[in-house]
């Protein structure tokens, strides 16, 4: 049945079961979204005449003819969510929910909406949806939820929804092009850790191989649906695999290059002088854009950039205070209490060569003290440096605004020596501190961290002697501003770090990649020499 052209409205709220049928509505929303579930458009039409043929009575059909619930059903009622089989489920209606007198209607639209086909990853900037109330009468609403919202700066929910769409295409072709097998073969090669710096594209291949596995030879519909749950959720980069740093991987594995060939090429391509850095000044077309974009996104105090200091980062060591021994004899005052200091002469068990994650898990935990032996030798010394106004907005990929962490860390390519950041050369030096990078601060247990892992062995009185820029890299950056890296490594360039003289947050980089340091461990049992010669 066409709907009626001359709409009344809902009865008046307590004269009809309207209301609970509206609560009903939200009550299945609520459940549809739960633990973050990503919400699909489709093209289901004709939801308004499924509404009111779910009305037998004439008269009851034309009470029911509303213009706000008309817009509401219009701009919301197909909306679908997806389960991990890909199977699609209305977000909105469900009769088993609804009162008796509404749930044909409920029925009908539920029905309308499952047998569409999803179109689109759907995204808003509205809080709420839908008209709650007019003068007496209720009708269909919802209300998004804050972290729901879409508050970007840069693109509206309707570009992003545009650029979903797109991304659905460039996965289901890279799917195509890439089998299960290549797939799979190169997420081996990754987790073995044979390739330089994995870590960058091993999160786009597990991606890959994760929808693969789902995929299983299901119904083409259900393969799709599990596509576009990929898209909606996906983190930037990851649904164009052909035009990404891992598609030139995939290419030299479909096309059976060696191991050796493969592991080669992708180090030059990884070179961190080379990958994602912009290899020219920028345009002025470009510095012109980059003024703009940065005025939009408010950020100009982002880019002013400082050194930490030790007591404002995030740590997972410190050294324990070491506890007096008693003042008097008494009669247990020859025991020695826990934590009393060790004799400086004290012996020192042998070294002993141990992996970094055993050395975490079981020396860590016990220590009082840690020393690192300084070689007159390169090192990969680095800082941690922060946003010198620590309210600015966000510009790193691990910095959100729910969840501030506005740190990052550099190093110089190939090492540096202990001159260059105030050390001697050889001796011990106290560790004040033992701190993840930041971008695994606030990471999820088992989580993928694309920075790679790794910890900072902070030294007593390191600090970098050099001039080091602001060491904004684009690799570090949100993808909001990849299209203005040339000007902002320009900047950064030209930049100069404040707060070097207070410093106190820099040290020696422990991550995957070369491991050979050598620490002395003072615990209440006696001192003992490490030697971390590898992560795992």
């Amino acid at each position: 049945m066409t709907a009626v052209s001359s709409v009344t409205s809902h009865a008046p709220t307590g004269s009809s079961s309207f209301r609970p049928f509206a609560e009903a509505v939200q009550e299945r929303f609520a459940s549809a979204i739960a633990g973050g579930q990503p919400l699909f458009t489709s093209d289901a039409t004709d939801l308004w005449d499924e509404y009111l043929n779910g009305f037998d009575d004439p008269t009851e059909r034309q009470n029911h003819n509303c213009n706000c619930c008309r817009s509401f059903i219009r701009h919301y009622g197909g909306l679908l969510v997806i389960d991990d089989k890909g199977v699609q489920r209305s977000a909105i209606w469900d009769e088993d929910l609804a009162p008796s007198f509404f749930k044909k209607a409920a029925a009908n639209l539920k029905k309308a909406a499952v047998r569409a086909k999803i179109n689109g990853v759907f995204i808003s900037s509205d809080a709420q949806w839908g008209t709650p109330k007019t003068g007496p009468w209720s009708h269909f609403s919802l209300v998004q939820s804050n972290e729901r919202i879409h508050r970007d700066r840069v693109n509206s929910a309707f570009q992003v929804m545009a650029q979903k769409k797109q991304d659905f295409g460039t996965l289901k072709h890279g799917l195509a092009d890439y089998s299960r097998d290549v797939v799979a073969s190169t997420v081996n090669l990754l987790e073995s850790e044979a390739l330089y710096r994995s870590e960058k594209v091993i999160g786009p291949a597990k991606f890959l191989l994760a929808i693969h596995d789902a995929y299983q030879g299901k119904f083409k519909h259900r393969h799709e649906n599990l596509i576009w749950k990929a898209v909606a959720t996906a983190p930037v980069g990851f649904c164009t695999p052909r035009s990404s740093m891992i598609g030139t991987l995939l290419d030299d594995l479909k096309d059976g290059m060696s191991v050796e060939l493969v592991k080669s090429r992708f180090k030059t391509k990884m070179d961190p002088l080379q990958y994602q850095r912009p290899q020219a000044a920028p345009s002025a077309g470009n510095i012109a854009v980059a003024e703009k974009l940065v005025e939009k996104l408010g950020i100009q105090n982002s880019l002013k950039r400082r050194f930490a200091r030790l007591e404002e980062i995030t740590t997972i060591w410190t050294p324990t205070a070491a506890a007096s021994a008693p003042a008097t004899g008494g009669v247990f005052g020859h025991l020695t209490p826990k934590n009393t200091p060790v004799k400086s002469d004290a012996p020192v068990a042998p070294i002993q060569n141990i992996t970094w994650e055993k050395f975490l898990r079981t020396v860590v935990p016990k220590a009082l003290s840690m020393e690192m032996l300084m070689h007159s030798v390169s090192a990969p010394f680095a800082a941690l440096v922060t946003a010198e106004d620590p309210d600015a907005p966000p510009i790193l990929q691990w910095d959100h605004e729910e969840k501030r962490n506005p740190f990052s860390w550099y190093l110089y390519s190939g090492g540096s020596r202990p001159g260059n950041w105030n050390l001697p050369p050889f001796g011990r030096i106290k560790v004040n501190a033992i701190s993840l990078k930041p971008s695994g601060w606030n990471l999820a247990p088992g989580a993928d961290d694309n920075q790679g892992k790794g910890a900072l062995f902070i030294l007593d009185g390191c600090r970098d002697l050099r001039t080091p820029g602001l060491c904004l890299f684009p690799e570090i950056l949100k993808s909001s501003l990849h299209s203005i890296r040339s000007t902002i490594e320009a900047f950064s360039h030209r930049g100069k770090m404040s707060g070097q003289e207070e410093a106190s947050a820099c040290g020696v980089l422990c991550d995957q990649k070369g491991l050979n340091y050598e620490v002395r461990v003072t615990t209440d049992l006696g001192r003992a020499d490490y030697r971390i010669d590898r992560w795992d």
